[in-house]
């Protein structure tokens, strides 16, 4: 199991470097039960005091580089976890310390580029700073979308159809950087993820529904390439209550390479309300 090559260092402990939502908490428990310990870097106006409050931690700018190295080095931290959402700030509003101007420096072009190409750059530098870096999923097995259904409501031939185009779509978002996800209607693309998010482009669908077409389906997958150790799509339960406030029938989701914050809830609210969810393939055209 993936946890015991991040806590096998004799006296090193998982650094955690935590945005907003759950998913850090759960990352701690985890390193917890398989035998080790963690430190958690919470940035400032992201991470949430309620989920990491239980664990040794320290709330730190998000560019102050040279303070938060030093953190997790005075804590023996050698493995990585980066996660949790964090907007992308402006760079007015970086203030960055002397470490982390250079650190920026190191970064270049990757800083505007879209967010994949500056997570890519910023795990080749945290490499290069002689931490490793894990995905969250090699901690949270029990939390990536499984293939096929997963709940009581199976989709429908023309939901499958919007599903395919979905995929379609969201491949093309992100083989550009844009995004990762989409909601199709009936064929018919009512909106994309760019970097407002899930939730934000959930809000905006309720207005576009076209009362002719039977109702839509929300299509989230990772982008072809993606770094996986840094920014897996992730659904939670407020996902499925953003989804239902939509008026969608149902979330598509890449199996294997999307992280659900609460499964059990997800899957509960969705048999609930009526909604399909179902993981995907992201490759083949086949549907389970």
């Amino acid at each position: 199991m993936a946890p015991e090559l991040a806590v096998d260092r004799q006296g090193a402990c998982v650094g955690i470097l935590a945005g907003g939502g759950p998913l850090p908490g759960q990352v701690a428990r985890a390193v917890e039960r398989a035998g080790g310990q963690v430190f958690i870097v919470g940035f400032q106006g992201f991470a949430e005091p309620a989920v990491i409050g239980h664990w040794p931690h320290r709330m730190i700018r998000l560019a102050a580089a040279g303070e938060i190295l030093s953190a997790l080095h005075e804590h023996h931290c050698h493995d990585l976890v980066l996660i949790g959402p964090v907007r992308r700030p402006s760079l007015i509003n970086l203030r960055p310390d002397a470490t982390g101007a250079r650190i920026l420096a190191r970064i270049g072009k990757a800083l505007f580029a879209g967010d994949d190409g500056l997570l890519g750059a910023i795990v080749r530098v945290l490499g290069e700073e002689g931490f490793t870096i894990r995905g969250a999923h090699e901690y949270l097995s029990g939390s990536v979308a499984r293939r096929g259904v997963m709940g009581t409501i199976s989709p429908d031939t023309a939901a499958r159809a919007d599903i395919m185009q979905g995929r379609r779509v969201v491949r093309e978002l992100g083989r550009l950087d844009i995004g990762q996800g989409c909601v199709v209607q009936g064929g018919l693309v009512l909106a994309v993820e760019a970097l407002e998010g899930t939730d934000c482009m959930l809000e905006r669908v309720g207005g576009l529904r076209q009362p002719d077409r039977p109702a839509g389906v929300l299509v989230k997958m990772a982008k072809p390439g993606q770094e996986r150790r840094a920014d897996l799509p992730t659904i939670g339960p407020r996902t499925v209550a953003g989804a239902v406030a939509a008026g969608l029938r149902g979330i598509a989701i890449e199996a294997g390479a999307t992280l659900m914050t609460d499964p059990a809830a997800c899957i509960t609210m969705a048999d609930e309300a009526g909604l399909f969810l179902i993981g995907i393939g992201g490759e083949d055209e086949k549907m389970d």
